[in-house]
């Protein structure tokens, strides 16, 4: 287990700071955090609620 601010490498498995960017031992390059929805898993939502409108569209 990691302490508070530090995490994981996965390549070496040794444990660095939470905001290096890269592994000081091995030298992995840790992705980048990407939060919220990109317009595409809002596009893919859309596409999913269409059917479900047009049914209900449908029975009214």
């Amino acid at each position: 287990m990691t302490d508070v601010g530090k995490r994981e490498c996965p390549s070496c498995a040794m444990t660095v700071d939470a905001e290096a960017d890269v592994c000081p031992v091995c030298g992995y390059e840790f992705p980048e955090n990407r939060t919220g929805f990109g317009p595409m898993a809002w596009l893919f939502v859309a596409l999913m609620l269409l059917p479900v409108l047009w049914v209900l569209m449908r029975l009214l």
